[in-house]
């Protein structure tokens, strides 16, 4: 099964006004609908080594064991499609092989890396993430945020110690608690949750979260969303006019037709007059 013809994208990068490089990279297979964002840190060009690292092990390894078409497929420990089972474990690997990286190059000491990703499949999309790079959807002009940060600001709202107003004055920066290649080993953030036509799904790193209000990124997307070029390169524009302090990416998918799974020859009929 091919997405070709029933999602339409956007993918956008920028060093943004005060970084001298760019630490951030992005990845997609259009056919697998197959979509990944990190932001990476560290020493000198060592973020960019993490990011990129990240990025592409995760592609690689989806693309080379992606599970069979077959819906009733699940976990049976998880209860997880095994689509979500090799994204997770994807992930996973790279968080290895960036630990051993940065174990053994000095030059690389330190790095790490955000990442979120997402695999489209069955009307469904798999998402898995690490960090505070975000995931939002926009279904029927409602903007919500999927994941949820893993950042002492997110602690300190989830236990109640500060509202998040409060938090965001308080703190610098968004410290962030959880990323790849600090340990040998990482808990990896899984969700299913279902696409419908038109949904719109925001991947970014925090050079936008932090740098543009989840109201102005709304009504970016509300002004300008029958043109997904236009959004991202106004998102891109609206956090540099903002500061650009960081770098921002955004990888923008908009869900054109269904994509169910196959389910033999009366599928195959359907989508060759789809």
């Amino acid at each position: 099964m091919t997405l070709q013809g029933k999602i339409e994208h956007i993918a956008l990068t920028d060093t943004g006004r005060v970084r001298e490089h760019n630490e951030d990279a992005i990845g997609y297979d259009i056919d697998l609908g197959l979509f990944v964002l990190a932001d990476g840190m560290g020493g000198y060009n060592a973020g960019e080594v993490a990011s990129s690292i990240a990025v592409k092990t995760t592609v690689d390894l989806v693309q080379n064991t992606m599970p069979q078409d077959r819906r009733g497929d699940l976990d049976p420990h998880t209860g997880l499609m095994l689509q979500s089972i090799t994204l997770r474990d994807a992930v996973r690997r790279a968080n290895k092989i960036i630990h051993q990286t940065a174990r053994s190059q000095e030059e690389c000491a330190g790095m790490g890396t955000t990442i979120v990703s997402c695999l489209m499949y069955d009307n469904r999309l798999s998402v898995a993430h690490v960090g505070d790079s975000r995931l939002y959807r926009v279904r029927q002009n409602r903007f919500e945020q999927l994941t949820q940060d893993h950042s002492l600001l997110q602690e300190l709202v989830d236990r109640g110690v500060v509202e998040r107003e409060e938090a965001e004055r308080k703190l610098k920066r968004n410290y962030v608690t959880r990323a790849l290649g600090v340990e040998p080993d990482i808990e990896v953030a899984i969700m299913e949750v279902d696409a419908q036509p038109d949904d719109i799904f925001v991947l970014c790193s925090d050079g936008l979260s932090d740098m543009v209000e989840d109201d102005d990124i709304h009504l970016t997307i509300s002004t300008f969303h029958t043109d997904l070029g236009m959004v991202g390169r106004q998102l891109v524009q609206l956090s540099n006019d903002n500061g650009g302090r960081d770098n921002v990416s955004v990888l923008m998918v908009r869900v054109l037709k269904p994509f169910p799974a196959n389910r033999g020859l009366l599928s195959k009929v359907v989508n060759w007059f789809g």
